[in-house]
């Protein structure tokens, strides 16, 4: 029986790997991964008693007997290596057993089994067909009674077939829908038709271009993969009907995915069934989040490894023969990649006390930037929309136009709403998007220019780090070759990253705001590209910003603090990635941190009684709009001390880091240009005037 944990403290999930037996977790971390009682309890979210408890239940069962018993250690092994060394999200490899049980029998179990860990409520499954696909299907215990899971779809991947056998695509589908209470969507049409006219036609049906839609909105996947010896299903189920696959054969194709021939590295192979095939694209199936294989025997080695080339699947459900048969083929001996993930794992100790990591709201890590960036494209779907598909290079709906100076920003993602809250009418056109604390590549930069181009250039402008400087000039050039105009503006509004004599080596922070709005307006008014770059350049001399940090941030890949605290210090003039700031001090007053902050900006801003300024007090993150308000309070305060006029002020989170507590203060001397062009409307997600 498994412990029951203390009242609101629950245990974590079993990796897939580990065949949804805590036991088995628990003794590989504690037998292979050498970690202390304390280091597991603290991994699968447990106490250290109850650590103690499966231990000794695994080794009564027989599990452990000093070390983890063979088959299952094998196992476990190919499946961390396969993992590793493909960089799947999870891999599930049945052990060997007597043969008590045919391999498709215990595949079907194992993939029913990752099919229950990994199906949500609201996925839409895109299913293929075959033996193993029917297995997995029969072998999936539904829970009536259990409400979590609802407003699943099944949607068939492929088109249907004539064939005699119990694995038609239809079938599959229809069995994976019943076991798990989906809706059922089929493809009406044939999987191969006549000629490519007649696919056209069929494509261009209102009914079937509905099934696709929801084909086209799969997130998950589940199929198998098919040799194309002459005994394999591909070749005996009738499937491709009189269609002979030699052509393919002699191409070098070794498997089948979804009814599509793949080479040996994964790439697909023409054939003459080209233009005549009604299902799921290899390129459509590689886009889907998670595509889950399940395919064994050693013949198919060959098939599945250039699957996994390909990026076919990126969870795998194999056994222990076709897996180490998998990675010999990839010259991986299970001796060194067991080492390595010993060396790996080790990792450093972990922190003293009662807390080591941040709690946060996240599925997986390494998704964090990908699933952010697609719940704010379906939030802000007024406002924006990728380019060419890509959540990395998103366009405004409603600002780019013929004879406008397209204004492109951009940079990476942890300081929202910066960057892509910023994009609309009457402010930015495009922007690019990195990864957390990361300049965009400049691929996604070039799309941007593409698509806010009018004809009358476009403008950069983004923050001056050394990597969006290097890939936005990359991009500049290649735009520069299909004949778009660029301008460059580098904002360097942070007066604590460098001296005076040196604005031009500073960083650009929360100022960007200010900035962004200024070029905005500019080139919303309809001026050149020359202008509008001399006004942008013109705000970003008269911004100045400085921050200051209460309590580090922590990045979704650690949750751990990226730099150090203690309890009653600050940070003063902290970038807005955890760069330092100029000066440690001990905690102080909020009026006190203002004046701190002010002294600096009036130092260097020659504003004289009378002038008017914007003032921008931003969020780091974790600082709330009570305490922002007293910061602002004081800040009004000093300025109405020297009679300088607040014009415009923006109080909230504008540019944050990830969850930082802090906050910066950003003063724009304005002057009556500058000052009309914030006045000026926009529309965005974010900032609306």
């Amino acid at each position: 029986m498994v412990p029951a944990e203390a009242a609101g403290v629950g245990p974590a999930a079993v990796p897939l790997r580990y065949g949804d037996d805590p036991y088995v977790w628990a003794c590989w971390l504690y037998y292979e991964e050498s970690r202390t009682q304390s280091e597991i309890a603290e991994i699968m979210g447990i106490s250290r008693a109850t650590v103690n408890t499966y231990l000794a239940e695994a080794r009564a069962r027989g599990i452990v007997n000093i070390a983890l018993e063979p088959e299952r250690l094998g196992a476990l092994s190919i499946a961390q290596a396969l993992k590793r060394h493909f960089g799947l999200e999870d891999c599930l490899v049945v052990p060997g057993d007597d043969g008590a049980r045919p391999l498709i029998d215990r595949l079907g179990v194992a993939g029913a089994q990752a099919l229950g860990r990994l199906v949500q409520s609201g996925d839409t499954l895109a299913v293929a067909w075959g033996r193993t696909v029917l297995s997995v299907a029969g072998h999936i215990k539904r829970q009536a009674q259990d409400p979590r899971l609802q407003d699943v779809t099944v949607v068939q991947a492929t088109g249907g077939t004539r064939a005699d056998i119990a694995y038609t695509p239809e079938l599959c589908a229809a069995a994976l829908a019943r076991a798990l209470g989906a809706r059922l969507v089929h493809l009406a049409a044939p999987a191969i038709v006549s000629s490519p006219a007649l696919r056209a036609g069929l494509m261009a049906e209102p009914l079937i271009a509905d099934q696709f839609a929801t084909l086209g909105r799969a997130n998950k996947a589940l199929f198998g993969i098919s040799s194309l010896r002459p005994n394999s299903t591909i070749q005996t189920s009738g499937f491709f009907e009189d269609v002979s696959l030699q052509d393919y054969l002699a191409k070098n194709a070794v498997g089948g995915v979804a009814g599509r021939f793949i080479d040996a590295q994964g790439r697909p192979v023409a054939g003459p069934l080209d233009g005549r095939t009604i299902g799921i694209e290899l390129s459509a199936l590689a886009a889907i989040g998670l595509r889950i294989a399940v395919a064994g025997g050693f013949d198919k080695v060959p098939a599945i490894l250039a699957a996994l080339r390909g990026g076919y699947a990126n969870v795998l459900v194999t056994d222990a023969a076709t897996g180490r048969g998998i990675l010999h083929a990839e010259g991986v001996s299970e001796g060194e990649a067991k080492a390595r993930q010993r060396a790996e794992s080790a990792g450093p100790a972990p922190l003293t006390g009662p807390r080591t990591h941040i709690k946060k709201f996240l599925n997986k890590a390494d998704h964090v930037v990908e699933e952010m960036l697609d719940g704010a494209v379906q939030a802000h779907a007024a406002h924006i929309r990728p380019i060419g598909g890509s959540n990395r290079a998103l366009v405004a709906r409603n600002g780019p136009r013929p004879g406008k100076v397209g204004l492109v920003i951009g940079g990476g993602t942890g300081h929202e709403p910066c960057f892509l809250g910023y994009v609309g009418r009457g402010l930015a056109d495009a922007v690019a998007v990195g990864n957390i604390f990361s300049a965009p590549p400049p691929a996604p930069i070039l799309a941007c220019a593409r698509a806010a181009s009018g004809g009358a250039g476009v403008l950069f402008v983004y923050g001056n780090y050394a990597g969006d400087v290097m890939n936005f000039e990359m991009a500049a050039e290649m735009a520069e070759e299909d004949g778009i105009a660029v301008r460059t503006v580098l904002t360097t509004d942070d007066i604590a990253s460098s001296p005076r004599e040196d604005r031009e080596g500073r960083r650009g922070v929360a100022g960007n705001v200010l900035i962004f709005k200024a070029a905005g307006a500019a080139c919303e008014r309809g001026l050149p590209l020359e202008a509008c770059a001399a006004l942008t350049a013109r705000a970003n001399a008269r911004t100045y910003t400085m921050g200051v940090a209460l309590e580090p941030c922590s990045l979704p890949q650690t949750r751990r603090h990226n730099f150090e605290l203690s309890a009653d210090e600050i940070e003063i003039g902290m970038g807005i990635h955890g760069e330092r700031g100029v000066a440690r001090d001990r905690m102080m007053s909020a009026d006190a941190v203002v004046d701190r902050v002010m002294d600096g900006i009036f130092a260097e801003m020659e504003a004289k009684p009378g002038d008017r300024v914007a003032v921008l007090v931003n969020s780091f993150g974790a600082t709330p709009l009570m305490e922002l308000y007293i910061l602002y309070r004081r800040v009004a305060q000093r300025l109405a001390a020297k009679r300088i006029v607040i014009a415009r002020n923006w109080i909230g989170h504008y540019c944050t880091s990830l969850d930082m507590a802090g906050a910066s203060i950003s003063v724009m001397h304005l002057d009556e240009e500058l000052e009309a062009l914030l006045a000026a409307p926009c529309d965005t997600a974010f900032l609306k005037v």
